[in-house]
């Protein structure tokens, strides 16, 4: 039996007909993780034509990884001029699979999603809460209010007509999204945290007068909050705390957030390594840096936080999303408050004992995301969708090219 499953991150195609993704996490190994259940996977993407795979990409299909490819629109723009054609085309996709997993929320899902028969069964793994995305602030378009209502609607009516929940979080998005009553309903990250990641003892932190933060974003938008971290290290420097960030990330965004660094004299004082291609980089830079800030203003139970806490990592961040159910009430701060922000660095970075506090609360918190624990979940939601369709294929006249494939 194959999954349908779908993707917001744009894949990339060579002539070679191979698919790229922009980094490791959603690499061959990440789709294959269905096949322990699944003989196939099938990933339904925006898809760019390009030369030569870019920079730091690593491949997504393979043997039993397919990609369904769908033309690359950008914004909302080309999508509602593109929605017609979507709509046939992920019709065509879904009328050819077997099982069917959405992603939400996520523009492809619901498309999806709108294009099942009545009554088939279908999972859902929610990532996210399009509600708080699109609050005031977030983002500025005359359409915003409508959006949101309209977006917190259809991830509500996904979720109490699926026959399997799946949360990144153990209980918010759980309470703001219930899935009917009966319904499996069970909890993981999509993190990859093997055993070899996680280090085996807290850190031993030392006095010291020089500090290094690092923050693991993304600059496609500013929801993780770069610009709140900047101003709050302003703040710190003015206090005349010897501090240097670094950020990891890439995204339509960068440069701004890089002026906005010079605008406030920190040019010498934030590195931007850009897109690390590689888990083993990103671990390196975690290694190294004393400090771990996640400035965001939306968020579902971000994985950055949790590797960092992997890594033994004392870790301040907002009290948005899941993160509460990471990290202790002493270290979240509220989102938007770069002067709160900063006094919190201070108070962390002058308590050697509260950061070894910290570095040992938070990789105790880490062994519960460890990729055995969350496979038994992952494999349970795969399970009981797949016995799901199953159960409605054998209900059902089904074109003979599905019958003929779904054992």
């Amino acid at each position: 039996m194959n999954v349908l499953v779908n993707t917001s991150t744009r894949l990339s195609r060579t002539p070679d007909g191979q698919f790229w993704a922009p980094s490791e996490s959603l690499s061959y190994s990440y789709w294959t993780r269905y096949l322990d259940v699944f003989n196939e996977v099938r990933i339904v993407a925006r898809v760019m034509k390009v030369q030569e795979a870019p920079r730091g990409a690593k491949p997504v299909s393979g043997q039993y990884v397919n990609v369904l490819p769908l033309p690359n629109y950008i914004g909302a723009r080309q999508f509602a001029r593109d929605y017609l054609s979507l709509r046939r085309l992920v019709g065509h996709y879904v009328s050819n699979a077997h099982a069917i997993q959405l992603a939400i929320p996520c523009a492809i899902g619901d498309l999806v999603w709108r294009s099942l028969q009545s009554g088939r069964p279908f999972g859902v793994v929610v990532c996210g809460d399009p509600y708080e995305v699109l609050a005031r602030g977030n983002l500025n378009h005359p359409l915003r209010p409508v959006l949101r209502w309209w977006s917190r609607h259809s991830l509500l009516a996904e979720c109490r007509r699926a026959c399997a929940c799946a949360y990144v979080t153990r209980d918010v998005l759980q309470k703001r999204y219930p899935c009917s009553k009966g319904v499996f309903s069970t909890s993981y990250s999509s993190i990859n945290l093997p055993d070899e990641v996680i280090i085996a003892d807290p850190r031993n932190v030392k006095q010291s007068a020089t500090f290094h933060l690092i923050s693991v974003t993304t600059f496609e938008t500013l929801y993780k909050g770069p610009d709140t971290l900047l101003e709050a290290i302003s703040a710190c420097r003015k206090r005349d705390l010897d501090v240097t960030l670094t950020f990891v990330g890439d995204g339509k965004h960068r440069r701004e957030v890089e002026e906005l660094a010079g605008t406030l004299g920190l040019a010498n004082r934030v590195r931007f390594t850009g897109h690390l291609s590689s888990s083993a980089a990103v671990y390196a830079e975690l290694d190294a840096a004393d400090l771990f800030v996640h400035p965001s203003r939306v968020d579902g139970l971000p994985r950055a936080v949790v590797e960092a806490m992997a890594r033994a990592m004392p870790c301040i961040a907002t009290a948005v999303g899941g993160i509460p159910e990471l990290l202790s009430l002493e270290d979240l701060v509220p989102a938007n408050d770069p002067a709160t922000l900063a006094r919190r660095i201070e108070e962390v970075l002058g308590n050697p004992e509260r950061m070894r506090k910290m570095s040992s609360r938070n990789l105790a918190t880490a062994q519960h995301y460890r990729s055995d624990v969350l496979r038994v979940r992952r494999v349970a939601f795969y399970s009981i969708l797949r016995s799901q369709t199953s159960e409605w294929l054998s209900t059902r006249q089904v074109p003979s090219r599905l019958a003929a494939n779904r054992s």
